[in-house]
């Protein structure tokens, strides 16, 4: 989990509101901004901030290509990943329009013979209530070799079609990269074009997006591309080797800094569509509503202003594009690693970060304030969300965390009297007293965000966390290696004397001893159990969420 190296805390709006930022105020903070969260002989990020159709920062730090030590600059092209959904998904509206298709059509129509097809209609696939599982959730297809193969439309949709479905058609909500596929599949069947090439000749070109398009470079050379990059211990490694066809309509763009801020003038200003399919679009509903999604866009507010946003995260690389729809305000971010330093800001953090400063909405520095511990100690306790989930607050080494049921604690920041920042992000706790000015509950701001979430205080007495001990190094170099399963890379290394475990795309996290042959993560709750539990580990068996999978040491 991503550290936070500059600290932002949200306050009341009518406490903070300013007026707007000249352009050169706006282009000096951003320059601070990126400097700030930049390692100029890391992988880098580009950053653009624009009001309208004016530019007010456009800039980038690091390195595009480690290995020649190439510099990055605001005009490189970068894998998009997720981005790729919105352009997908009105690309769809786009065909709706001229009448080629409904909204309401069955998947049936379009990929004849797809199980559950008939029940499974275009609305449900752009806005992930299809209940279709997602591909990217099968171990089988992303490991190593399966990930590395040239699929067709037909044989990758083959590599999903007969999975359970997570849930009956319209009934739930759950993030699928399957259903953007199958999206994909639909505007080939209707343009009778491939995905790509219906979004160049609608879009792209009339657009002037010379730099958009399909990321496949087994196919053709990208100019201008840069490479993606891993974390690999404390160092970087190439990402794993990902063939461009198995994104798909689901992630499988590249783009600049420039083309994003055209899309998004096109798209949310320019008249790309006509209203009532923009507003389909930016407007979430039934199960899509509980969770803010629309049609590859995600909605909600940015210091009490409507915003409308997607990331993308893709094996070397993560994006983030933002949309104020208000000021007109565009923020996009660029970066070709798909895992960050410790203390660096992420892409949709950093995003956040400028788009509030733009507007005059700024997020104040997280100054501490001095508590003493007896007065710390009152806010321990169990705070009960609902029936299956709570908020466990803890003291411990003189600060106070914050768990929720699944999660990891977060330190939280003492910013006011009875107000606490978290330290990543722009979330804050408020505690409510009673009248005898008792801790009675808290109130959670995610990301600052709305009137705030109460969960009372319960009676339930705070649970103990998981007893830590310390190895020596020998203990701990038994476990390190590389272990596999359904061609999947669990790697255990040691950075340092610290223990780290790293799962194939994802990056790598801290592993805690609970014994000699156990571990635990505090970024989840998962545990690792090594065997056998005395000599050099053959085998690892990763328990989470009821999952049990065995991963076996390579060359074993």
């Amino acid at each position: 989990m991503r550290l936070i190296l500059l600290l932002c805390l949200l306050v009341p709006l009518a406490t903070h509101a300013q007026s707007l930022p000249s352009d050169a105020e706006v282009s000096a903070f951003a320059a601070r901004s990126l400097e700030a969260n930049c390692d100029s002989g890391a992988p880098g990020m580009a950053v653009l901030v624009a009001r309208g159709d004016e530019v007010l920062y456009r800039g980038a730090c690091g390195r595009a290509s480690l290995e020649l030590g190439v510099p990055l600059s605001p005009g490189h092209v970068f894998r998009i990943g997720s981005v790729t959904k919105q352009l997908a998904a009105a690309a769809v509206l786009k065909l709706a329009e001229d009448g080629r298709l409904s909204l309401d059509d069955p998947l049936s129509k379009f990929v004849p013979g797809y199980p559950g097809g008939e029940a499974v209609t275009v609305r449900m696939l752009l806005d992930h209530t299809s209940g279709i599982r997602s591909y990217t959730d099968i171990a089988a297809v992303m490991s190593s070799g399966g990930i590395m193969q040239d699929l067709s439309t037909a044989r990758l949709i083959d590599s999903f079609r007969d999975q359970a479905p997570d849930f009956a058609p319209g009934t739930d909500w759950r993030y699928n990269n399957s259903g953007y596929v199958l999206v994909g599949a639909v505007i080939e069947a209707v343009s009778g074009q491939s995905w790509h090439d219906y979004l160049r000749t609608a879009f792209f070109a009339p657009l002037g997006m010379d730099h958009t398009g399909y990321g496949n470079e087994a196919e053709a050379v990208i100019p201008g591309h840069v490479t993606g990059y891993t974390r690999k211990g404390a160092g970087w490694a190439r990402a794993a080797y990902l063939s461009m066809t198995q994104p798909h309509a689901a992630g499988g763009l590249v783009s600049t800094l420039d083309d994003l801020h055209r899309w998004n003038r096109a798209l949310h200003a320019g008249g790309l569509l006509r209203e009532a399919g923009y507003r389909a679009m930016v407007t979430p509903a039934g199960k899509a509503a509980d969770h803010d999604y629309g049609f590859g866009i995600s909605t909600g507010t940015l210091r009490g202003r409507p915003k409308l946003d997607h990331g993308g995260g893709i094996f070397g690389f993560s994006s983030y594009l933002l949309y104020l729809p208000e000021d007109e305000l565009t923020v996009a971010v660029l970066y070709n690693a798909d895992a960050g330093r410790d203390g660096m800001l992420g892409t949709g953090r950093i995003a956040q970060l400028l788009a509030a400063q733009a507007i005059g909405r700024p997020y104040p520095d997280k100054t501490p304030i001095e508590v003493e511990d007896a007065t710390l100690r009152e806010y321990a306790g169990v705070y009960r969300i609902d029936a299956g989930n709570t908020r466990i607050v803890r003291m411990s080494d003189g600060r106070l965390t914050s768990q929720r049921t699944g999660g990891q604690p977060y330190p939280l920041i003492p910013v006011a009297a009875d107000t606490f920042a978290f330290e990543e992000g722009h979330s804050r706790i408020v505690f409510e007293r009673d009248e005898a000015g008792r801790i009675a509950a808290m109130r959670f701001f995610p990301e600052g965000e709305g009137a705030g979430e109460v969960a009372p205080r319960s009676e339930e007495p705070v649970p103990a966390g998981r007893p830590e001990v310390q190895l020596p190094r020998e203990a701990l170099e038994r476990i390190a290696g590389e272990y596999v399963h359904a061609g999947v890379v669990l790697r255990v290394f040691l950075d340092a004397d610290v223990p780290k475990a790293q799962l194939t795309g994802q990056p790598a996290f801290e592993i805690f001893a609970e014994s000699p042959s156990t571990f635990f993560y505090k970024v989840v709750e998962a545990t690792l159990e090594f065997a056998p539990a005395n000599a050099p580990a053959r085998s690892v068996t990763l328990r989470q969420g009821g999952a049990v999978i065995e991963y076996v040491r390579q060359g074993d």
